[in-house]
């Protein structure tokens, strides 16, 4: 069974390289352009895995988390954090959002191959 992850970020070029790089590996990908369009796109439809940005306009990443959290549906569904920030207090509370992981920018496709096998399972 296709594995579907949500890619929410502001930025067009990046969902673009995320979505190749997991269409590649067999993966189904939808996306959104900010936290609360990520919201509208949690349809009750099965997703695995979501991989979302901090800084986003609208809705940043870490209140999108916080969202996601609360909606029964997908509590425990695994999200990655995809962002320029590496500071540790923005860790902390994307952490204490529910993020699984963190990975900085500019990433390497095997790199978030990587982080995303490990929670798709």
């Amino acid at each position: 069974m296709t594995k579907r992850i949500l890619i929410v970020d502001d930025s067009a070029s990046i969902r673009q390289v995320v979505s190749t790089t997991l269409q590649g590996a067999g993966y189904e990908t939808i996306e959104a352009c900010d936290g609360m369009d990520g919201l509208k796109k949690l349809d009750g439809s099965k997703i695995n895995l979501i991989i979302s940005d901090v800084n986003m306009p609208k809705m940043d990443g870490i209140s999108f988390v916080k969202e996601l959290k609360a909606n029964p549906a997908y509590k425990f569904t695994p999200v990655i954090m995809l962002t320029t920030e590496s500071q540790e207090d923005k860790k902390a509370q994307g952490k204490a959002a529910g993020a699984k992981a963190w990975v900085v920018k500019p990433f390497q496709p095997q790199q978030m191959l990587t982080a995303v096998e490990k929670l798709v399972m």
